[in-house]
């Protein structure tokens, strides 16, 4: 028995001298003064790709995990309700159309009237001056002369009545066909389906979310840093990102946020001493031409640390000069 718990004894002090020593070859070195680093994991833009109206879906053309361009296709939604409505604005178009022609006719109509009205009265009018008619009748062409005046004006006011209905449908035509334009959703930018939130021959409120697209050229790491390092870092400050997933490789970045505020770190970047003391949220966000060129591989959720330089004079040490590869493995082991 006492040689068994002695062998016991001395498998752990073996395995235990072996992970102390395994800690010390790859443990991180201590970092130089003017640096500071910080876990965390990258995140991309997120763009809700979203019906404007509600109604169903009727197709979809992408998968989760296509890269899309902006302005391609994306999905469809059923315009047979908008389509008809355009064709009933369209005939209501043509109606008002009609009745300005009418409304014009009647304009040339009235004016015709009120010339002659004019001749009668004036003929009677000189005639009256003369004695030769009466004055009862001269009166009655007057009032013809007034009311053919006053029937020119209301048929000036029709033609401005029928043009406003010819606009108005013109309008409603241009607002359904943008609806209709409206239902078929495509890539706002270039990036990465996430999710298919929707399926076809779903029913979608207005607002309904179909996809989830993540914008590959606007990925950054949120880190959360203490006062005393967050302090004197500036906005613009050089950065390294370490992939977890590619530790191998040092990925160049820059600090394009600060926190005004110090708040709570969230549980899964450091341990609960540190989740205790308040911090400062920082962003440190991966240069557009690195991304475009690994966006085939190119993931969010990937964890890694991040190192930022708060002092300019700081020199990167020889482990955190940029590294990266040669093909197309950013987020690969």
């Amino acid at each position: 028995m006492r040689w068994k718990l002695g062998v016991l004894l001395l498998s752990a002090v073996l395995i235990g001298g072996g992970g102390y020593f395994a800690w010390l070859q790859f443990k991180p070195a201590d970092l130089p003064a003017g640096f500071a680093q910080s876990n965390g994991r990258l995140e991309a833009e997120r763009v809700d790709i979203a019906t404007k109206f509600s109604g169903r879906v009727k197709e979809l053309l992408v998968e989760e995990g296509d890269t899309v361009t902006a302005g391609q296709v994306l999905a469809r939604m059923d315009t047979a309700e908008l389509e008809a409505q355009l064709q009933e604005a369209e005939a209501a178009r043509r109606e008002s159309e009609q009745q300005l022609d009418q409304a014009i006719a009647l304009l040339a109509q009235r004016k015709s009237e009120l010339a002659l009205a004019e001749q009668e009265y004036e003929r009677s009018r000189s005639l009256g001056e003369k004695g030769y008619t009466p004055l009862e009748k001269v009166e009655q062409r007057q009032a013809a002369k007034l009311t053919s005046e006053a029937a020119v004006r209301s048929a000036e006011a029709g033609i401005q009545r029928a043009k406003a209905a010819v606009a108005a449908a013109a309008a409603r035509i241009k607002r359904i066909a943008e609806n209709i334009k409206d239902s078929v959703l495509t890539a706002p930018r270039s990036g990465r389906i996430e999710y298919r939130v929707a399926q076809p021959g779903e029913v979608l409120p207005a607002g309904g979310r179909i996809l989830t697209l993540l914008d590959l050229t606007d990925v950054y790491m949120t880190i959360f840093l203490p006062t005393d390092e967050a302090g004197p870092l500036e906005i613009g400050a050089e950065a390294r990102i370490v992939p977890d997933a590619a530790s191998q490789y040092v990925v160049p970045a820059t600090v394009s946020f600060v926190a005004a505020d110090a708040q709570f770190t969230p549980k899964y970047v450091e341990t609960q001493s540190e989740r205790e003391k308040l911090m400062f949220r920082v962003k440190v966000r991966l240069p557009p031409e690195i991304l475009v060129r690994y966006a085939q591989r190119v993931k969010a959720g990937i964890t890694g640390v991040a190192y930022v330089r708060i002092s300019p004079d700081a020199e990167w040490p020889e482990e955190l000069q940029v590294n990266l590869p040669e093909t197309e493995s950013l987020g690969d082991a």
